[in-house]
């Protein structure tokens, strides 16, 4: 897994995971010229490490969710990029994950920012963010676990942690109910979750949603009142075809 940062200065953390079948790349071209501007880029930093592959053996997939799934799902165990494994596709509020590949891929995370703070970043200015099945406080198109045993691993302290949750309400891979039913979920846990639906958005990254995350980022920051809030954003929206 390669998850070096951009830059070594203190600041602003900004750790994003991509989904199943995505990159580290990827999210990259994706999510980084929102970060671009000068009065930004010093002040956050960035990182985007590619999950380890695996074989998903996609098991109850809706064929006329995706085209490109179902491709890949003739051929019954998909070897692709994934945090965690895929039990169905689409991911409903009733999906079931199996705990302990989360947890390992958990462990991951919290390796990775044990590093940064003991190079000098405070933990209140780590963001892990990301898409699907990557999603942590910033979470784009994606699910949680709602089982008694995952609230049970959830802290005091972590539920102080405000959570932005974007979700299309044409999302045929996570569908909205499961987004809807994981936000309600960490309110139920106390933590405070700012849920932001979109009627006509699929499984997809799109500029609006950028635009808004980057700004949450730097009010978050302090950086609200700075004058850096103007980036340079991709010209179009942006269509990011991960699988969960």
């Amino acid at each position: 897994m390669a998850a070096a940062a951009e830059r070594p200065s203190a600041g602003g953390f900004v750790l994003w995971l991509h989904g199943s079948g995505g990159s580290g790349d990827e999210s990259r071209q994706h999510v980084a010229p929102y970060f671009s501007d000068p009065g930004i880029v010093s002040s956050v930093r960035l990182s985007f490490p590619t999950a380890p592959t695996r074989s998903i053996p996609c098991y109850g997939c809706n064929l006329l969710c995706c085209f490109a799934l179902w491709l890949l799902c003739k051929a019954r165990d998909a070897v692709i990029t994934a945090w965690f494994g895929i039990s169905e596709v689409p991911i409903t509020a009733k999906t079931v994950r199996d705990e302990k590949e989360v947890l390992k891929a958990v462990e991951y995370v919290h390796e990775l920012l044990d590093k940064e703070v003991a190079a000098g970043t405070s933990p209140s200015d780590i963001f892990v963010c990301g898409m699907s099945q990557g999603g942590g406080c910033a979470v784009f198109s994606g699910s949680v676990p709602l089982n008694k045993s995952f609230a049970e691993k959830v802290s005091p302290e972590a539920t102080k942690t405000p959570v932005l949750w974007f979700h299309g309400m044409a999302d045929g891979l996570v569908l909205f109910e499961a987004g809807h039913a994981g936000c309600a979920f960490l309110e139920e846990l106390g933590m405070s979750c700012e849920f932001k639906a979109y009627p006509t958005l699929g499984h997809s990254l799109v500029d609006e949603e950028l635009q808004y995350f980057q700004q949450w980022i730097l009010n978050r920051l302090g950086m609200a009142a700075s004058g850096a809030t103007e980036t340079a954003r991709p010209s179009s929206s942006s269509n990011h075809k991960d699988l969960q």
